[in-house]
């Protein structure tokens, strides 16, 4: 597990203190209790350049939040800030940085799918990677850094930027708590809705993926698999992957 909150006490602490503090290393936070009073918090270690970026990163996702945006405002603010961000439904959802874990899964799907991949004409990319899409029948596109995916349509949808403007045939997203209800939720809809083929949900916490497939702008498949189990592509023939390949 990365990126949870732990309740213990402080007996507990005291008795596994080399067990919570790997914990602590891998971007958890633990939360002490004594007499059943809240009293201590551990949290990984920054350095005094990393908590002034924190700082500015809550002070930005404060001045964004709950504010409706257009699309066009979106893309003026987006090309005069550093910072990484999406547009989703007219909002602007700031996009913090990945865990190692996180990192680890997306370079084991990476290199799966470019393996793949070698000698067809689709090729695999990953964040930060700008898509832009389109919703049927709603004017204004969603703007995502999807973890990964596949494009098919490189030929007529690559601007003389180098900006892709196509729509994938596979996406990926990875799950953090800080995206879960995001990812499983309106991305699912927007990727569904923009006529995206085929969706995974990477759920690190339980060691699973979940597979959608999409036809007519409606799910038409839909596979979880665990652990030991292999995950059989909707939409590429022969693409089969190991979900013990993925976290391994």
């Amino acid at each position: 597990m990365e990126n949870d909150s732990y309740v213990i006490t402080a007996t507990e602490l005291k008795n596994n203190l080399g067990k919570y503090l790997d914990l602590v290393g891998n971007n958890n936070k633990i939360v002490i209790t004594k007499n059943g009073r809240k009293i201590i918090q551990l949290t990984p270690y920054t350095t005094d350049v990393e908590e002034d970026f924190i700082i500015k990163e809550k002070a930005l996702d404060y001045q964004y939040s709950g504010r409706k945006f257009s699309y066009e405002e979106f893309m003026e603010i987006y090309e005069n800030s550093e910072a990484r961000m999406e547009f989703i439904n007219g909002e602007i959802i700031l996009l913090s940085s990945p865990s190692t874990f996180h990192q680890d899964i997306s370079g084991n799907l990476y290199t799966i799918l470019r393996n793949f991949l070698k000698g067809k004409p689709c090729k695999v990319f990953y964040a930060p990677f700008d898509v832009h899409f389109h919703k049927q029948n709603i004017e204004e596109p969603d703007v995502m850094q999807p973890d990964l995916l596949i494009a098919c349509d490189l030929e007529n949808n690559v601007t003389e930027k180098g900006c892709y403007m196509g729509t994938p045939s596979l996406v990926v997203e990875i799950l953090s708590p800080a995206t879960r209800s995001r990812d499983m939720v309106d991305k699912l809809n927007t990727y569904m809705l923009s006529g995206v083929k085929e969706f995974w949900i990477v759920d690190p916490k339980n060691n699973s993926v979940l597979a959608y497939g999409f036809k007519n702008f409606q799910i038409d498949a839909f596979i979880s698999c665990k652990k030991d189990e292999i995950l059989k592509s909707y939409c590429f023939e022969k693409l089969e992957v190991s979900v013990n390949e993925i976290f391994g």
